[in-house]
């Protein structure tokens, strides 16, 4: 839940994997659960070359297809509190309108810290200022059961922006220890579902202090590309670095196919269309992903576009993440999850590569 339900710490329970299994299996039957789970065989088929595992959110419907184990997802689960595509109303006359929200509520299961992070900075982008209801009607209907990365993949470098490691917005935080799990509950509603897990033990100092090991092993391991600046200097860095070549040496090399945008958790952007029906007569609003390294993302009334350029586009990434969002919430919009590295088919959407140029000289 949001803020209002978070509490001080609640309890801590282990449980071995069968008793996890189970517990898993009880929300499932109890609730709609949207957790990780593989998207294709390791194996290609008889002679083919072995392919790495892709990991995605999507219903769970047993217990045995959850993997806890996942390096990353393709996407962010923030696609199950801001759709690609959602309906914000409909309508029959211009003046005869209904806002349509999302009642159902759901469970996040398999959450990584840095998305949890992420979710977090849209929480504090969507309450404030203009308020967005339909956003904040899914996030109230979400229960989030986060889980500390088990296994780093390629391009995370979490741990060098300081989100290895979330202890916030959780309503459980798991952490597998050995062969077990560690459960927290970090709200009142994390602790009703923990209620639920049976032949739960409490638990002890020596689980605790494995737990604190995997945490010190996730801040030294999630960072597959090492960042030369610290994240509190990354705005002064942009604030200086306006002109500086790189942008238009990469840009040279940039589809304009927006993969990044798709695939980041912090990135908000949309646009909204109305959709009329064939008599004309009603229809219903939409609104659907937009992304700034779209061409017609800056386009406005008279065909004038404000960032006509590839690489005013590209530079303005960057500083959206660097600067813009920071000077408005006070945190870097970048939680170092490596997706945008993994998902550019030009290698050019590498936040670490461009941050440690911009200390170069020109």
């Amino acid at each position: 839940m949001v803020a209002s339900d978070n509490a001080c710490a609640m309890k801590i329970i282990k449980l071995n994997l069968s008793a996890f299994e189970r517990w898993i299996a009880s929300l499932v039957l109890s609730r709609k659960v949207f957790g990780v789970q593989a998207k294709n065989d390791a194996a290609c088929g008889s002679g083919s070359p072995a392919q790495e595992e892709k990991f995605a959110f999507a219903e769970l419907m047993n217990a045995k297809d959850l993997r806890l184990d996942y390096d990353v997802t393709i996407t962010p689960p923030k696609c199950y509190l801001q759709p690609p595509s959602e309906t914000m109303l409909k309508f029959s006359s211009p003046a005869d309108f209904e806002s349509v929200f999302a009642g159902e509520k759901f469970v996040l299961l398999g959450v990584h810290p840095y998305d949890m992070a992420a979710i977090n900075q849209m929480d504090r982008i969507f309450s404030t200022g203009e308020y967005d209801p339909h956003y904040m009607t899914r996030r109230k209907n979400a229960v989030i059961i986060g889980v500390d990365v088990q296994t780093p993949s390629k391009n995370v470098f979490a741990a060098c922006m300081g989100m290895a490691v979330v202890k916030h917005g959780f309503d459980i935080l798991l952490t597998k220890i050995e062969d077990d799990y560690l459960a927290e509950a970090m709200t009142a509603t994390g602790d009703s579902l923990l209620l639920e897990a049976k032949d739960a033990q409490k638990a002890d100092a020596a689980s605790l202090a494995l737990r604190e090991k995997v945490w010190e092993n996730n801040r030294n391991a999630l960072r597959k590309h090492e960042l030369r600046v610290s994240p509190k200097d990354i705005p002064a860095l942009l604030e200086r670095s306006y002109n500086h070549p790189v942008w238009e040496e990469k840009a040279k090399l940039c589809f304009s196919c927006g993969s990044c945008n798709l695939v980041c958790p912090t990135c908000y952007c949309f646009d909204v269309r109305d959709e009329f029906n064939w008599d004309m007569r009603g229809g219903e609003r939409r609104r659907i992903w937009d992304g700034c390294m779209l061409k017609e993302f800056a386009a406005v009334a008279g065909g004038h576009n404000f960032r006509k350029n590839k690489a005013e586009r590209y530079r303005h990434r960057y500083y959206r993440k660097g600067k813009y969002v920071p000077d408005k919430i006070g945190e870097i919009s970048c939680v170092g999850c490596g997706r945008c590295i993994t998902a550019c088919v030009s290698k050019i959407a590498h936040p670490v590569e461009i941050f440690n140029r911009l200390l170069e000289p020109k």
